[in-house]
């Protein structure tokens, strides 16, 4: 199976990137009924709970990491996620498939 990565978007709102390390596990839930996106996927830590979203518009997408739009279909309503690399811009985890 292709590896799929994804960029977390919004921590500023939350936590930041402070709290996250490479190698720790996340959580993803898609949010259909989401206000602002209907292809919305938040991302929880255990202990924290919601630190941001899958990124969804070229403005926050790192790298050649998939928006949210391109991997909504790769899982069911919840997956797990691996963070690879934390940077102040964002944080780039693979996608680990549903929960």
């Amino acid at each position: 199976m292709k590896k799929i990565y994804f960029t977390i978007a919004g921590m500023n709102h939350y936590y930041g990137t402070d709290v996250l390390e490479k190698g720790q596990k996340v959580r993803l839930i898609k949010e259909p009924d989401n206000n602002y996106d209907t292809e919305a996927i938040r991302v929880e830590y255990k202990g924290l709970g919601k630190i941001g979203y899958v990124a969804n518009s070229t403005h926050t997408v790192l790298g050649e990491s998939c928006s949210a739009g391109r991997i909504y279909d790769e899982f069911r309503k919840k997956a797990k996620g691996v963070i690879r690399v934390v940077t102040p811009k964002g944080v780039i985890c693979e996608l680990k498939g549903d929960k």
